[in-house]
């Protein structure tokens, strides 16, 4: 299976609506990995976009599981 690298964006003020570009295919995770790190470090400061490594059977699945809403964790006292 191919891992996907992905760029997702939102618009300003509607956090759940997300935007997503296929930067690019791999075969290796080690690859897809080192070239997210690249594409991160050439973000600007400011800018609010996410650079992703999706792991899936196709980019069709891959774009599903990048668009399923997910809640955050809740965080207990004692695992602060």
């Amino acid at each position: 299976m191919p891992y996907y690298v992905y760029k997702m964006t939102s618009p300003e003020g509607m956090e759940l609506v997300k935007n997503l570009e296929l930067i690019d295919e791999f075969e290796s995770f080690r690859e897809a990995k080192n070239f997210a790190k690249s594409k991160r470090a050439e973000l600007e400061k400011d800018d609010p976009a996410i650079i992703k490594v999706m792991f899936a059977d196709n980019q069709l699945m891959a774009e599903e599981q990048l668009l399923a809403y997910r809640e955050k964790p809740v965080v207990m006292e004692h695992e602060k």
